[in-house]
């Protein structure tokens, strides 16, 4: 009997320990140095439609700047937003592009990405005041010259070629057949 009494005490003395250890590593690691985030999860990556910005210079449209994005926003912080998200960032897109008068695609041969990039982000950040946006990502930018936009409907609105004479009298000396249906 004392050894089933024995065997008890130790059971117990070794269950306290391991359980008296267990908290003492799990409180060290706890006070340890918080690492941030990473951007690779955590975050939704969301795609803009294409935003049009037609740029007027002088009363009269020169052309339209087009801009696909997908931006990186914390989904939880996303949600807390009472206006939708692409309306915000379409109208600091907007407000960007009208804001900045070095910013002429006409006489400039090349958008500063980067400039372009941190701009959209700081502009929907200080709108909403708190850091949503943590990067905006270009997935399509180009513009297009009113010339451009004109040549391309042309050459959408070209008649279909005619048939060849040939082929005309050839649909006509089978007139009498029954039409097919």
């Amino acid at each position: 009997m004392i050894k089933f009494v024995l065997a008890a005490i130790w059971i117990c003395a070794a269950t306290l320990g391991a359980v008296f250890y267990s908290f003492q590593s799990a409180g060290a690691k706890s006070g340890a140095e918080v690492v941030p985030p990473s951007l690779m999860g955590g975050l939704d990556y969301v795609k803009t439609d294409v935003i049009s910005v037609p740029l007027i210079r002088n009363s009269s449209v020169e052309g339209y700047f087009l801009a696909r994005l997908v931006y990186t926003v914390d989904p939880s912080e996303l949600r807390k937003l009472t206006v939708p998200a692409d309306a915000l960032i379409t109208d600091v897109v907007y407000s960007y592009i009208y804001s900045m008068p070095a910013l002429d695609f006409t006489k400039t041969p090349a958008l500063d990405l980067d400039a372009f990039r941190n701009g959209i982000r700081d502009g929907i950040n200080k709108r909403v005041k708190q850091d949503l946006v943590e990067e905006v990502l270009v997935e399509q930018v180009d513009y297009l010259t009113k010339d451009e936009i004109r040549d391309n409907a042309a050459k959408r609105r070209k008649p279909a070629p005619e048939k060849p004479a040939d082929a005309a009298d050839a649909g006509e000396a089978g007139h009498d057949a029954a039409p097919a249906h």
